[in-house]
């Protein structure tokens, strides 16, 4: 019988983060750590409105792009937030969640051949929207000496005269890394000069803890060559209800839209309305998580220091990206005996790219009271290992 799966399909593999809670959801008595999904439920004014929405009928389609109301506010949004200035019209795509945005971006935008350079550790979608688009990833990878940010000298050793896309992914997951103005600039400067195009990841924009979240397609000569991509996940708690937005220049929107139309034909309508509601009244709902987060990677942070830990300090997302190569085992291995013996699960590094090996991601997307229960068990865990390693001293 001929095959009847894509080779290209074939060889992607599955997701490093579902593998490893496949094994998590099979057991009983474990504190996760390892899911990116706010412990907040979506706030209610905003809940509200999504079951107004359904309670008027509103159940029809919107346009291919997205409601004009939504496509209006993100465009109020980021000129506030970010002071970019979108055309509401035509420079603005609202969809299926994050994901969909990434996806739709480099289908429109790779020819077979084209070069997506991608720093890692970072997201698991790139890559493989990269491939499925018939684009080549070229992956940076990123240093825990520079924070986990992505460096001019980083960018240029890897463009060659086949790159066409940066995925720029920041705050990041895993590492909670952050770029600043003068990072964002000094990449602007090698993009423009290289002509080529970014992919500006930000929905983790509204949560960042020590500076003003900067967007690259607000320097000068970049909103022309940046689609910028966010979402409501995160920032306002509505992870199922799947909605997030691409903007940039006119002739990419169209063409992501044209796509968008075939694939998915619009957003969720009442995701739509609920969102409307979310930009227009949800500042303090976001601002009151931002500052529970805020206090979640404080204790942390003190928590690895007491523990003798190596952890960067990250001020970005809701992750921490603790390193355990001191103990000589692998981060899957490090992971999966802490869930054995000690019900504690994380996500090995290495589920994020090869050179988040020796790391650990750790959500602290979770209640104070989880956090405190699983650190005292991963605190537990640590100074068992220690010990060992000192008696295997002595007994040479």
């Amino acid at each position: 019988m001929r095959n009847p799966i894509a080779e290209k399909v074939v060889g992607i593999a599955p997701s490093g983060i579902r593998k490893f809670f496949d094994i998590v959801s099979e057991m009983d008595d474990v504190v996760s750590l390892g899911v990116g999904e706010p412990d907040f439920d979506t706030p209610w004014h905003i809940r509200d409105e999504g079951i107004y929405s359904l309670e008027k009928g509103r159940t029809f389609y919107t346009s291919n792009a997205g409601l004009k109301e939504l496509r209006e506010e993100i465009s109020l949004y980021l000129k506030r937030r970010c002071n970019i200035s979108y055309d509401a019209a035509k420079e603005v795509l609202i969809t299926v969640g994050g994901s969909e945005a990434i996806d739709l971006a480099m289908r429109a935008m790779l020819d077979p051949g084209d070069e997506v350079l991608i720093p890692q550790p970072c997201f698991v979608s790139y890559l493989p929207c990269a491939i499925l688009a018939g684009g080549v990833p070229v992956t940076i990878s990123l240093k825990e000496e520079n924070q986990f940010r992505l460096t001019k000298q980083e960018l240029l050793d890897a463009i060659t005269d086949k790159t066409k896309i940066l995925v720029l992914p920041f705050p990041n997951n895993p590492t909670g890394a952050i770029m600043t103005r003068k990072d964002l600039e000094e990449i602007a400067e090698v993009v423009i000069e290289k002509d080529i195009f970014v992919l500006s990841d930000e929905i983790y924009s509204e949560l960042t803890y020590d500076n003003e979240h900067v967007s690259i397609a607000s320097l000068p000569g970049m909103k022309e060559r940046t689609i910028t991509m966010n979402g409501f996940s995160k920032a306002y708690a509505m992870t199922g209800w799947r909605l997030g937005y691409a903007c940039g220049p006119q002739e990419i929107i169209a063409q992501m839209t044209k796509i968008h139309q075939f694939a998915i034909m619009c957003a969720p309508t009442n995701s739509q309305y609920a969102a409307v509601e979310a930009l227009r009244h949800g500042d303090e709902d976001v601002k009151t998580m931002r500052e529970a987060y805020n206090c979640r990677r404080r204790y942390l942070m003190h928590a690895f220091e007491e523990m003798g830990l190596k952890c960067f300090e990250p001020f970005g997302a809701f992750y921490v990206f603790p390193c355990i190569k001191e103990f000589g085992m692998t981060s899957e291995e490090f992971a999966t005996r802490l869930l054995e013996e000690e019900r504690v699960a994380v996500v090995p590094g290495s589920a994020f790219g090869e050179c988040g090996e020796g790391f650990l991601r750790i959500s602290y997307a979770y209640s104070l009271e989880d956090l405190k229960v699983a650190l005292g068990r991963l605190g537990k865990f640590i100074r068992r290992l220690k010990e060992n390693q000192h008696r295997a001293k002595e007994e040479k």
